[in-house]
């Protein structure tokens, strides 16, 4: 039986409520110590995971070794002395106990374990290498460390306890369903999972993980829409007699070219720019123009997922199969790669996705 709710993550801005610049300060140095203890941890635990294991590959060990990756306690040739999971997370408990919360460093085992298990295969084949956690990684932690979200009327804000720093929302002019989010779950609503801390630019970040119900449509199984990611069109779709070109070739690159046209004169200025303060400075306008082009996108690929799924709802079509991706793939690569760099195929796949699962529609790609 389908699940009848989804997960929905929306990325909310937060600032230290303390009334202090040195208490801001220190809270803020607590979570970059925090969040360089789980980008250490993450390397440790998939690193030991591993070794775990490919301990049978390793037949240059002397004769007697046991391999059976299990506790000793449940079986005779066992050679671990707790469970596997559990392995992994004593290892990095006992390093950073002290230094990061354990509840953060339980919820990089269980994550790290849940990816390593999903890819074992492609592992073990050596079709795939292992992950390397960065030092800008959001560290995750569970809901029992958040304490007391609710809405403040003299802030304006939602403010809760992230363990022991006190945290305050800021959502700007939100045009989309963050604040109502948060609002089913002061009143209970909706549920909060667990969810990750990002740090960026001396930003905070709350990448909040919401269970909220699917969307509920008058959709029929048997009543199929078929989209095809085109070349010429973002998305041709059609069900029955109706059918849609959402988007154009025209409409999509000629604003997304005019970015990199503008970044790229924007790069040779470079060299002429008033000396002073190092590389930052005279790449300023650049990283603007970097961030103008993903926002473009992301609003063009959201834009036009949106009206598909918004199609197939009106023509009460409950499977959406997307047709001869493999074979528009092949067709982009063969165009010296500038359809696949621009075009966003498995983005706006990612997208349309997403939203065909909220909706209740079956996705089918062929």
């Amino acid at each position: 039986m389908a699940k009848e709710t989804i997960k929905l993550t929306r990325k909310i801005q937060l600032r230290v409520d303390a009334p202090t610049k040195e208490e801001r300060k220190e809270a803020l140095d607590t979570l970059y110590r925090w969040q360089n203890r789980s980008y250490r941890a993450g390397n440790l635990i998939v690193t030991h995971q591993y070794i775990q294991e490919m301990i049978k590959d390793f037949f240059y060990l002397s004769e007697g070794i046991k391999y059976r990756l299990v506790d000793d306690k449940k079986a005779e040739d066992g050679m671990l002395n707790r469970s596997k999971s559990n392995c992994t997370y004593r290892v990095v408990s006992n390093r950073f106990k002290g230094e990061v919360p354990t509840n953060i460093l339980a919820n990089m085992n269980y994550n790290i374990m849940n990816n390593f298990t999903t890819n074992l295969a492609q592992y073990r084949r050596g079709e795939r290498s292992l992950a390397n956690f960065r030092r800008d990684i959001p560290f995750p932690f569970g809901t029992i460390g958040i304490h007391g979200l609710s809405y403040k009327k003299e802030k304006k804000a939602f403010c809760f306890r992230l363990f022991s720093i006190p945290f305050k929302t800021y959502l700007g002019r939100d045009y989309t369903d963050k604040r109502s989010l948060l609002e089913q779950v002061v009143a209970g609503h909706i549920k909060l999972c667990a969810s990750k801390i990002e740090l960026k630019k001396e930003k905070i970040y709350w990448l909040a993980v919401f269970e909220v119900a699917k969307e509920k449509h008058s959709l029929k199984p048997e009543v199929i829409a078929e989209a095809s990611l085109s070349l010429d069109y973002p998305i041709i779709v059609k069900s029955g007699k109706a059918k849609l070109n959402i988007g154009s070739r025209e409409e999509f690159l000629y604003r997304r070219l005019a970015i990199q046209a503008a970044l790229k004169r924007t790069q040779n200025a470079t060299a002429y720019c008033r000396s002073g303060k190092g590389r930052k400075r005279k790449t300023k306008a650049v990283e603007r123009f970097h961030e103008k082009e993903k926002n473009y996108v992301g609003n063009r690929l959201h834009v036009y997922s949106r009206m598909l799924i918004d199609f197939c709802i009106k023509q009460q079509a409950g499977t959406l199969i997307l047709i001869n991706q493999e074979d528009k793939m092949e067709i982009a690569k063969k165009e010296n790669g500038f359809v696949l760099r621009n075009w966003n195929y498995y983005e706006l796949m990612t997208k349309i996705k997403y939203k065909a699962e909220k909706a209740g529609i079956e996705l089918i790609v062929d």
